[in-house]
């Protein structure tokens, strides 16, 4: 029972929410548009309970939580496959998905991940506004022996002016900037004693447990912060909207440059994980309290922005994709090459999930609870 409210409960919700959001997105633009939506689904399979609206739209939560679909007049399936069984007539035209042009179509595909990030920007502002940002000043308070600051030559009461040419307000940037990193050499630009100096510092990889468990290898400077100064600001409305933008900025490009990582070899692939994991997360995220659980929605849901925006057939990307090829050669893929292309990007979204399910069973030691 305990395991069904701390884990199962939260992470239903976080998928809940990330999914509406994303689809709301659709189906808004699409009416918006003038396209008639037939179904607006949060998750697969058999339906759980739904009804029918006004405007002949058929809402409804599926049994498989994992996604969610917008069905729109002209689709032959929720992948948003163009129903070519029969000839519409003008009326017809008017409200369906296919028919109308191509920018558009653009809009309408676009408008699921735009969502998700502006929704993360919201939140993020809501909470600056109201719970308030933890803040620390960047200043060296312990150097660790035998640690990479130490060879470096840092000293307590350094203030880190600088990171690779990016400035530093807070110590939690510092902690951002490095254990979102690769371990690679980083230009630090240090403030001490009012003279500017320039150090080169390689972080080290470190296993670290947390307090529930999970051993992460991390770069690690091996410095820690005076703890003494910290304090939570409530920001103003004006500066909480410029810090939710630059802190779904952070995660965007954080997301981003792991991905890369991983794809060039620099980043372990271990560090992919899929739904078991994101259950996990979700779960210790919720015991961390309401302000942690809710900045975990917003961090899934840039999440599930970007990964919608990869350029394969079944994702959004896939289909911005074969928008920005019938732009340029001024008529749509043939049904084929489309066909083609989402069965290519069907085998690759479901080896990713298979692959990722795989990291999470044995980061979960899943394998060994059956050995023993």
């Amino acid at each position: 029972m305990d395991f069904l409210v701390n884990y199962i409960v939260p992470f239903l919700i976080l998928l809940t929410v990330v999914v509406f959001v994303h689809e709301m997105g659709h189906y808004w633009v699409a009416r918006k548009n003038g396209v008639k939506v037939e179904v607006f689904s949060v998750g697969f399979g058999r339906e759980i309970v739904g009804f029918n609206d006004k405007n002949g739209t058929r809402w409804k939560l599926g049994l498989i939580p994992f996604g969610g679909y917008v069905k729109m007049f002209g689709d032959e399936d929720a992948a948003s496959t163009p129903d070519t069984s029969r000839q519409f007539t003008e009326a017809e035209k008017a409200l369906s998905f296919h028919h109308k042009k191509l920018h558009q179509r653009a809009a309408i595909v676009a408008a699921g991940p735009l969502s998700n990030l502006l929704f993360a920007i919201l939140v993020f502002a809501v909470l600056f506004m109201t719970v308030g940002q933890y803040s620390t000043p960047a200043v060296v308070g312990t150097v660790q022996p035998g640690s990479a600051a130490e060879a470096a030559g840092l000293k307590p009461h350094d203030r880190i002016a600088s990171i690779n040419g990016s400035s530093i307000q807070r110590f939690e940037e510092i902690q951002q900037i490095v254990r979102l990193g690769d371990g690679s050499t980083l230009a630090l630009q240090i403030d001490r004693d009012g003279s500017l100096l320039d150090v080169s510092i390689t972080p080290v990889m470190t296993e670290m447990t947390d307090r529930f468990g999970n051993v992460q290898r991390t770069p690690l400077l091996g410095i820690s912060a005076s703890t003494a100064e910290s304090h939570v600001v409530v920001l103003s409305p004006p500066a909480a909207i410029a810090e939710s933008f630059h802190q779904t900025w952070v995660v965007t490009t954080s997301t981003l440059s792991a991905v890369g990582q991983m794809i060039s070899g620099k980043r372990d692939s271990s560090d992919l994980g899929g739904p078991l994991r994101i259950a996990k997360f979700s779960g210790e995220a919720a015991q961390g309290g309401a302000a942690n659980f809710i900045t975990f929605i917003a961090v899934l849901s840039i999440n599930l922005a970007l990964i919608n925006l990869f350029p394969i057939p079944m994702l959004d990307g896939g289909h911005l994709l074969f928008y920005a090829i019938e732009g340029i050669i001024r008529r749509p893929l043939s049904e084929r090459s489309q066909e083609y292309g989402f069965r290519i990007g069907l085998i690759l979204v479901l080896a990713l999930f298979v692959f990722a399910t795989w990291n999470d069973l044995i980061h979960l030691k899943v394998f060994d609870f059956l050995k023993g």
